[in-house]
C-alpha cells in the first residue's frame, strides 16, 4: 500500500490472522490468569463464591456470543458493537453505543497494566507502582506499532507460558487439598453456594468477573485483518468464550478449596497468599513471574483492540479521520490510537484495581446489551440477512442476554454506575455537537473496503 492510500480515508488494514491467531488474542486479551490476579477481589464481593460468580458471568457471555456471532457474520468489519449497533438501530444509538464500547476498550488497559505493575510493586522493594506502569505502557505500545503479525507471535508464546503457570497453579491447590483433606475434599459444594451467604453476593461477584471475559467480543475488532472473517469470527468468539470459562470456573474452584470465604489480608494481592500456601516462597516467586507476563499479553491484545475501534471509528468520521483514521506507512498499524491508548492508560496512577475495572464493566454490559438488541431489531425488521434465523436464536435468545447483561450492570457499585452515567451524558453532548443539535445525522461508515 503507498503513502496516498495511507492517507486517504479509505485506508484498510492487512488479512493475516487465522482461526487459532483470532482465539489466541481472546485468551491473551481475557488472560486466564486473571483469575488469580482478581480473585480477592471477588472473594469478598462473593464472600467466597468466586466459581458461582464466574458462572453466571459466563451465563451472560455466552448468551451474547450467540449475537455476536451472528453480527459478526453479517457485518464483517472493524468496529465491534459500535458497527453492530449502528447498522441495525440507528445512527445515534450506534454512536452511543460506540461510546459506551470506548469505555470498556479505552480504560481496559490501563486495567490491565495497573494490576501487573501492583503485583511487580507488592513483590519488588525499591521501584515504585508508577515505574512499573510506564515500563509495561512503553513496551507493549512499541510492540503493537511494530505490527499485528510481530504481536501475535508475541502473544503466542506469552499465552504457552501462562497456560502452564495456571496448571501448575491448579496441580498444587489439587496437592495441598489433598495433603490436607484426603481426596474426598476435593469435591465440595462451598465454593459455589454457602447457605448463610445471600445469592445477591454471588450477582455481585459476577458483575465484577464479567471483566475477566471481555476478550471475547474484543476480537471482533479484528475482523478486517481476519482471513475469512464470516466464518472464523463466530467461531473464534465461541470458542474464546467457552475455553476462558472453563479455565476460569476450574482455576476459582480450587483456589477457593485452598481458601473459603472471603478475607484475605490483601484483597489485590490475594494470589501471593495462595501461592505461598501451596507452593512456599519458590512458587510464589515463579507464580509472579507468570502473573506478569500474563498481564503483559493481556495488556498487548487489550491495546490492539481499542487501536482498531478507534480506527473504525475516525474512518467513519465520528472521530476526526487525520488523527484516528491514520495508517502508519511502514508498520501499516494505526500508530496514533496506540499512542494514544498508552497515554489514556497513565490514569492508573490514580485508580485502584476493584474502581477501574467496575468502571469499565458499565460500557462492557451496555455494549453486550445493545449486540442482543441488534440481533432483535434486525430479525424483527425481517432483514434479508436474518433469512433462515429461527425466533429462538433471533428473539428469544438475544433478549434473555439483554436481561441477563442489564440486570448484571445494576449490580455494579453505585460509585461505577454514576461515572459510567456521566462518561455516557460527555458523549451525548459530543453527538449533539456533532449533528448540529440532532439535526443531521451522525457521519456514515462505509462497509466496503478500498483495494
Amino acid at each position: 500500500m503507498n503513502d496516498a492510500e495511507h492517507a486517504s480515508t479509505g485506508a484498510t488494514l492487512t488479512r493475516s490472522l487465522g482461526l487459532w491467531s483470532v482465539v489466541l488474542f481472546g485468551l491473551a486479551y481475557m488472560t486466564p490468569m486473571i483469575v488469580y490476579g482478581t480473585f480477592g477481589v471477588l472473594a469478598e464481593a462473593s464472600q467466597g463464591m468466586v466459581p458461582t460468580a464466574y458462572v453466571l458471568a459466563l451465563c451472560a457471555v455466552l448468551l451474547t456470543a450467540v449475537s455476536y456471532g451472528k453480527m459478526s457474520y453479517i457485518f464483517p468489519v472493524a468496529g465491534s458493537a459500535y458497527t453492530y449497533a449502528r447498522k441495525s438501530i440507528g445512527g445515534n444509538i450506534g454512536f452511543v453505543v460506540g461510546w459506551a464500547v470506548l469505555l470498556d476498550y479505552f480504560f481496559l488497559p490501563m486495567v490491565i497494566w495497573l494490576i501487573g505493575a501492583s503485583y511487580l510493586n507488592e513483590a519488588v522493594g525499591g521501584v515504585t507502582t508508577q515505574v512499573w506502569l510506564i515500563a509495561f505502557i512503553v513496551v507493549t505500545t512499541a510492540i503493537n506499532i511494530i505490527g499485528i503479525q510481530f504481536a501475535s507471535k508475541v502473544n503466542f508464546i506469552l499465552m504457552i507460558m501462562q497456560s502452564l503457570m495456571v496448571i501448575v497453579f491448579v496441580a498444587l491447590c489439587i496437592h495441598y487439598i489433598v495433603g490436607a483433606r484426603g481426596s474426598g475434599g476435593l469435591l465440595s459444594v462451598e465454593p459455589f453456594f454457602n447457605a448463610n451467604v445471600p445469592f445477591s453476593f454471588a450477582f455481585a461477584g459476577a458483575a465484577i468477573a464479567a471483566y475477566s471475559f471481555l476478550g471475547f467480543d474484543a476480537v471482533t475488532t479484528l475482523t478486517e485483518e481476519t482471513i475469512d472473517p464470516k466464518r472464523n469470527m463466530p467461531k473464534a468468539i465461541f470458542l474464546i468464550a467457552l475455553i476462558g470459562g472453563f479455565v476460569f470456573v476450574t482455576a476459582a474452584y480450587f483456589a477457593q478449596l485452598v481458601h473459603p470465604g472471603g478475607v484475605f489480608e490483601n484483597v489485590d494481592a490475594a494470589a501471593f497468599e495462595l501461592a505461598i500456601t501451596i507452593g512456599g516462597d519458590v512458587f510464589s516467586a515463579i507464580f509472579l513471574i507468570g502473573l506478569v507476563i500474563a498481564q503483559f499479553a493481556s495488556g498487548l491484545a487489550a491495546q490492539t483492540s481499542v487501536g482498531r475501534l478507534l480506527f473504525a471509528m475516525g474512518r467513519d468520521g465520528v472521530l476526526p479521520k487525520g488523527l484516528f483514521a491514520y495508517v502508519h506507512p511502514t508498520f501499516n498499524t494505526p500508530a496514533y490510537n496506540l499512542a494514544l491508548a498508552g497515554l489514556v492508560g497513565m490514569v492508573a496512577l490514580y485508580l485502584d484495581v476493584l474502581s477501574a475495572a467496575s468502571f469499565i464493566n458499565f460500557g462492557a454490559f451496555l455494549a453486550f446489551t445493545f449486540v442482543n438488541l441488534s440481533v432483535i431489531s434486525l430479525f424483527l425488521k425481517k432483514e434479508e440477512a436474518m433469512a433462515g434465523t429461527s425466533a429462538f436464536t433471533g428473539l428469544v435468545i438475544p433478549a434473555a442476554g439483554a436481561v441477563f447483561n442489564l440486570y448484571l450492570l445494576t449490580s455494579l457499585d453505585g460509585k461505577a454506575i454514576t461515572l459510567g452515567c456521566i462518561w455516557l451524558g460527555i458523549g451525548i453532548l459530543y453527538l449533539a455537537v456533532l449533528t448540529r443539535a440532532f439535526s443531521r445525522k451522525p457521519p456514515e461508515m462505509s462497509f466496503r473496503e478500498s483495494s
